[in-house]
This record gives structure tokens, C-alpha cells and sequence, in this order.
């Protein structure tokens, strides 16, 4: 089975980060976020992926490169942001009529029942529910379980079964006629093309589409979302104890990732920290934060924080002479 991972996106909720970098390379727990998925799925089976690529896409690229040189890839490239089906549309040619097909977002850090998925005889949407659904697509089911409607955002939600972004279409020839229905169609009013529609157009030709219950689901397009997806994760991680040549009159407080080569001196790390490549942390206090690789921080008081790449922060030191019953307040 293949699977389409659509990473074009220019990730504007994510700035300044993605002003350097695509959005699904930016690090949580120690890698990108789409090391994450090409895991995951590697631990289902696959191994043959397409990626639709745009906005810096041969940062993408020399990533894969770099770091899964076993795989099968291919790329196509969506140079305008035209949407999910769209994107999907581009890589009609490289999807088989004769084996089904798995399509998952490039934003989406997903667990999920391995054998729900590739088990199941029909199309299945990966769902979870949320407490705001007029944020997702969302899914409206018949009594039997299996989808009757799909609506992306919608202003009044009748479902509060968002969709995740992840899909194994198992009729793929439905699903490419439904693609050509909805880009060659007409417009939508925003100039964006779903998923969702497509969806449809197979509902509407009588395809049954069932939904999927995922474990775990992190929309990782937010500063906010980003920061609680890398706690959680750091939670479950297992990583490997820092060298000792790391760590200088230090303490870190648990889960923290430490990347190779990175050091951490007269400082407190931790709790929910991931320190990336090469980054040296002095002087500082840090908790619940991202830094990303080849960073310098000095004198610093972070959390709730994310820190991109070659990035360098110094704070401020401060000599004090107090007297009795005095108070300061430092924002």
C-alpha cells in the first residue's frame, strides 16, 4: 500500500518559524514533526510514499534524503495553494486502480488501531471527537456507522467527529474520478478544493465509508498545540541517557531530550524541554519549551517557548542590593 502525505502548506499559523523551514520539519520530541508519521506508518508496512511538496519543498526533500534512504518516494509538486484535493489531484497518476490507498496530512501526529485501518473492506476516515467541531471537517453518520455526510468547518456542527487527516481510500477508482469531478468542477468560493468533497462524490455514488476511532491525534499547526504535543510525547518517549561531557553543574528535570552534541551548563532543564542538535544552553532556566538545533542561549528564562534553528538568545543578569522587607515583582 501506498501513502500520500500532502506537505505544500506554507504553515502561516506557525510563523516565523516556517519563514525558514516547512512546517512539517519543525521538531517536536526530538524530530519533525513528519518523522513522526513516516514512522508510525513505517511500523504499519509502508514503505513506497508520495509526497506532494511546495513551499520549500527541497528542505523536504534533502530531509528524506538524509534520513530514509530505504524507502520508496516520489515527489510531485503543488505550486499553489489550491487545497487537500487538489494536492491529491496532482498525484492521480502514481495512485493504483487495484490496491488500496492510505492518504495522511503532513501536520497530523496520529496513533491508531493498525488493523481497524488495513483490516477494513471499506473506505475508513480516521476520527476523533472534539469538543469544536466548526475547526475540522467533521463526520455525520447513518444509524448503521457508516458516513452519510461531510462537512468541512462547518458554522452549525451537527457531529462532533472531526476528521483527523487520515484516510485508506479502498477504492481508489472512484476516489481518482471524484478528484477530477471536484478540480475540474467549478470553483469554490475561497479557491480552496477539500478532501472532503471528493468524499462525497464517492458517498453519492454509493462507495460505503466508514469511520476509524484514532488513539491519539495532535493538529500540530499551532504554537500552543505544538508545545502540548511535545510534552506528551516526551512522556512516552524513551530516550537515550545524556553523555557526561553534556551536562555541566546541570540539572535536568524529567522528560527532556537532548540532542547529540548538545550541551547544558550551570542550568535547570525540564520538565517538557527538547534541546535539538548542537544547541548550547548556558546560565539558563528552561521549562516546557522547544529549541531547535545549532541555537546558543545564555542567561535565559524561557516556558511556553519555541526557539527555531541557529538562533541565538541572551538574556539579563542582575546585581542586586536589597534591603529589609523589600519586595520585587520581574515580569
Amino acid at each position: 500500500m501506498k501513502a500520500i502525505i500532502p506537505v505544500a502548506g506554507i504553515g502561516s499559523r506557525l510563523r516565523p518559524h516556517t519563514h525558514t523551514q516547512p512546517k512539517s520539519l519543525i521538531p517536536v520530541a526530538g524530530k519533525p514533526i513528519l518523522a513522526h508519521i513516516i514512522d508510525h506508518l513505517q511500523g504499519w508496512g509502508i514503505d513506497e510514499f508520495i509526497f506532494i511538496i511546495g513551499y520549500m519543498g527541497d528542505k523536504i526533500e534533502n530531509y528524506i534524503h538524509d534520513n530514509y534512504p530505504g524507502i520508496k518516494v516520489h515527489y510531485v509538486v503543488q505550486s499553489d495553494g489550491r487545497g487537500t484535493a487538489h494536492a491529491i489531484w496532482l498525484a492521480k497518476d502514481l495512485i493504483d486502480e487495484n490496491e488500496p490507498l492510505l492518504i495522511v496530512f503532513g501536520d497530523t501526529i496520529f496513533k491508531a488501531n493498525k488493523e481497524a485501518f488495513l483490516n477494513s473492506e471499506s473506505t475508513c476516515l480516521g476520527v476523533k471527537k472534539v469538543d469544536d467541531p466548526s475547526k475540522f471537517g467533521v463526520a455525520e453518520l447513518n444509524q448503521d456507522g457508516s458516513v452519510f455526510r461531510l462537512v468541512e468547518k462547518p458554522m452549525i456542527p451537527k457531529s462532533n467527529l472531526a476528521l483527523i487527516g487520515v484516510y485508506k481510500i479502498v477504492n481508489t477508482a472512484l476516489l481518482k474520478a471524484g478528484l477530477d469531478q471536484v478540480v475540474q468542477g467549478e470553483e469554490s468560493p475561497n479557491g480552496e478544493l477539500h478532501l472532503t468533497d471528493v468524499l462525497m462524490h464517492m458517498i453519492d455514488e454509493g462507495e460505503r465509508i466508514i469511520t476509524c476511532d484514532v488513539e491519539t491525534w495532535f493538529d500540530c499547526g499551532r504554537k500552543d498545540i505544538l508545545l502540548e504535543t511535545n510534552a506528551i510525547l516526551l512522556k512516552k518517549g524513551e530516550f537515550t541517557a545524556p553523555a557526561d561531557d553534556q551536562l555541566v553543574n546541570s540539572i535536568l528535570v524529567p522528560p527532556v531530550y537532548l540532542g547529540k552534541g548538545a550541551i547544558v551548563e550551570n542550568s535547570i532543564v525540564g520538565p517538557n524541554v527538547s534541546i535539538g542538535d548542537n544547541t548550547r544552553i548556558t546560565s539558563s532556566i528552561l521549562r516546557n519549551t522547544i529549541i531547535g538545533a545549532d541555537s546558543d542561549l545564555r542567561h535565559a528564562s524561557l516556558k511556553d517557548s519555541i526557539i527555531g534553528n541557529h538562533a541565538s538568545l541572551e538574556g539579563s543578569t542582575l546585581s542586586l542590593n536589597l534591603g529589609d522587607s523589600t519586595e520585587i515583582k520581574m515580569g
